[in-house]
């Protein structure tokens, strides 16, 4: 069965012990060496999700995010040190934005557009809470507030974070605490508590790369059978 989300919970305080603050000075130190290869290569990033708020655990991802269209070829090579273990071509749904996903070691996973995103797409992530590399050494004092899947707020505090259930926060306080725009919270409350009654479905576009393959050559390819996908690609690319 498919893990649910949206299981709101109660207000609460949590304080963190002494291997919840070590278990994120260490992903973080894992998550800095791919961010730095990424910076050095001139390429923007964030990380984004519990890393960036805080909220660990043994099981957590690493989600970092270069925010810009990019070249695949020059991604791939800024991470051909750390070890690319997988690629993958998604689109969540037909109107949604078309992403590349590189997989790498610790369940570490770079994302970047292959076709310019939109505001609501930059705040998809700000929704969840995000970092840059610059601030991910101070742990105590550079954490910041997001949404997780259970649709609790997240605020990190000098002893740990205080959750708090979404449906206690009205959306227009919501987006000014997380610096989004009030459609991305709407959209993400209405998609995550669908997830919970239904459990996680599929996505429109779900292609594992061979390879041989390039992300820009497969994208062309599938545009050129899937009038959607070409649609979206001829506008914003």
């Amino acid at each position: 069965m498919r893990q649910k989300t949206a299981t709101m919970g109660h207000n609460k305080t949590i304080i963190y012990n002494k291997e919840q603050w070590e278990m994120l000075i260490n992903f973080r130190k894992k998550a800095s060496r791919v961010m730095y290869a990424l910076k050095d290569a001139g390429l923007d990033c964030f990380i984004y999700g519990s890393v960036a708020r805080g909220d660990v655990s043994a099981t957590s991802d690493m989600d970092i995010v270069i925010p810009h269209v990019m070249q695949s070829f020059i991604v791939e090579l800024a991470l051909d040190n750390i070890g690319i273990t997988g690629r993958k071509l998604v689109q969540a749904t037909p109107g949604s934005l078309i992403k590349a996903h590189i997989y790498l070691p610790d369940n570490t996973m770079v994302t970047f557009p292959l076709v310019q995103p939109v505001m609501r797409d930059v705040d998809f992530y700000a929704f969840g809470g995000k970092l840059g590399p610059d601030k991910l050494e101070d742990i105590e004092h550079n954490r910041v507030p997001g949404v997780n899947k259970q649709l609790m707020v997240i605020e990190p505090n000098p002893g740990g974070h205080i959750e708090t259930p979404v449906s206690d926060i009205s959306p227009g306080a919501l987006a000014k605490k997380l610096g989004t725009g009030q459609d991305i919270i709407n959209e993400r409350i209405r998609v995550l508590s669908r997830r919970a009654r239904v459990g996680i479905t599929g996505v429109y576009l779900d292609r594992m790369l061979a390879p041989d393959e390039g992300f820009e050559v497969v994208l062309d390819g599938i545009a050129a059978e899937d009038s959607l996908v070409r649609r979206i690609v001829r506008k914003n690319r």
